[in-house]
């Protein structure tokens, strides 16, 4: 179905998006060109975004703010932002008690998309996975959308897409969770709690992740984690055909590491498609990364595209990020790194021991695997946010605690002073939270951009 076919049909229809967020600013104006009747709700008050409430009304909009934003949701359709749960008590009345449709920006660009989408999803490593895939997918001369999760709605911009290129998409248990689709290429980099603050529990985290090959026929394509114990269980019920990657096992069939090489198996036949040196990115979770990208892109992608990209990618802003070197301390910025593993992930790509800057938005999750790697990793520890208190006790409770210094401080700016006494030459400042942002910020993006700000205004 085209763009245009897809939302003629909204036309004099009662529409509620939920959200006024980067993914459904796009969709708002697609169905104002519809003409629908519009209502958009939002938590936050007027005079939180009076700029933006002026602009939507300019077009036709009706607003429904504040506290009670999904009060009296009986709209034709409702399209719901990835942060709005569809289990939500007023949510799920419209649905059942109102015959409202409910759907997502994500699941209307599933039904337009004119090509092949690959989606990853993951507790940690999709943004990287998804990027390097994407690259993989340029360097053999592919016109290539990455968007989704990663901080780019595609929906308007599928008008542009032609059935030869390739969606690359990174989607999250937010979004996932109401999709009824799953696209012709699923990768799962692993599964471990998180966004507990969120989901009920676990297993309605892992239900969502799990949609991504739900819908899948046997002509797809699933690419599993081997290594983790979640993601190997799934994967024995896919539609289509499974491809496993592990760094810990040779596999029968799929793509693993021998010594310092990955290695692709495939009907008993074996290649080297890749030296771990090559990879430009610190780390060894970044091996694992490149495995399920060459999982995702084998027969696409030839092994000299694939080690181009490994030899010349950057990686992914906010991820184990350089800012500078000042009098010979360097500045790192890993912001994204919103989950307790994504922090031992970067601490692990470093030899010495680090500065480590964490703490922000308790998701409910645990934090005691943190707390070991953190006393082994890190010479000075310096907190904030709510989780400042878990991490502490996660860190002084393990077995290994030693009387590492622990510092509480109010936000950056007196992390990077107290720093600035402290440091020394040769020494790494690492900025992992092992939290999410939403404690202070919009998201992990913004949280990164203030942190490179102050250490890049350092004298």
């Amino acid at each position: 179905m085209k763009l245009n076919e897809y939302f003629a049909a909204f036309k004099g229809k009662r529409v509620a998006v939920l959200g006024i967020g980067v993914s459904n600013r796009p969709l708002i104006d697609l169905l104002v060109k519809a003409g629908a009747d519009i209502t958009v709700c939002d938590r936050k008050e007027r005079d939180a975004i009076a700029a933006v409430a002026d602009q939507l009304e300019a077009l036709g909009c009706k607003l429904h703010l504040g506290e009670e934003y999904l009060k009296g949701l009986d709209h034709d359709v409702i399209f719901r932002s990835p942060g709005i749960m569809p289990a939500t008590r007023e949510i799920a009345h419209a649905v059942l008690a109102e015959g409202s449709v409910l759907t997502s920006e994500m699941e209307a660009f599933f039904d337009v998309c004119p090509c092949p989408i690959i989606a990853v999803t993951g507790s940690d490593g999709k943004t990287t996975t998804s990027s390097i895939i994407a690259e993989m997918l340029r360097a053999a001369g592919k016109t290539v959308h990455l968007g989704g999760n990663i901080g780019r709605p595609l929906l308007a911009e599928s008008v542009n897409m032609c059935a030869e290129d390739i969606v690359v998409l990174e989607l999250s248990s937010f979004q996932l969770i109401s999709m009824e689709v799953s696209p012709h290429i699923a990768v799962m980099t692993n599964l471990a709690p998180n966004h507990l603050d969120v989901h009920k529990d676990y297993s309605e985290y892992v239900l969502a992740k799990r949609n991504i090959v739900m819908h899948q026929t046997p002509q797809d394509i699933a690419v599993f984690n081997a290594d983790n114990s979640e993601t190997r269980r799934i994967s024995e019920y896919v539609a289509g055909e499974r491809r496993l990657f592990s760094r810990k096992e040779e596999l029968e069939e799929g793509i693993f590491l021998r010594g310092d090489a990955i290695i692709s198996r495939s009907g008993g036949e074996e290649r080297e498609v890749l030296k771990t040196s090559d990879i430009r990115l610190p780390g060894v979770h970044n091996i694992e990364n490149y495995m399920a990208a060459i999982a995702a892109v084998e027969g696409l992608v030839s092994d000299d595209a694939i080690r181009k990209v490994a030899r010349e990618f950057n990686g992914v802003e906010h991820r184990i990020e350089w800012i500078r070197t000042l009098r010979g301390v360097r500045y790192y910025n890993d912001s994204i790194a919103t989950s307790p593993d994504r922090t031992i992930a970067g601490l692990n790509s470093f030899r010495e021991k680090v500065i480590l800057i964490a703490g922000g938005k308790n998701k409910g999750i645990p934090y005691d695997s943190v707390g070991p790697v953190i006393n082994e990793h890190v010479k000075l520890l310096l907190l904030c946010g709510d989780t400042a208190d878990v991490i502490r006790q996660a860190v002084e409770q393990a077995e290994n605690y030693d009387g590492l210094p622990i510092l509480d401080v109010a936000d950056y700016h007196e992390a990077l002073a107290v720093i600035q006494q402290e440091a020394k030459e040769g020494d790494v400042v690492l900025l992992s939270p092992a939290s999410t942002a939403f404690d202070r910020y919009t998201n992990f993006m913004e949280r990164g951009k203030v942190f490179k700000e102050i250490v890049n205004s350092l004298t």
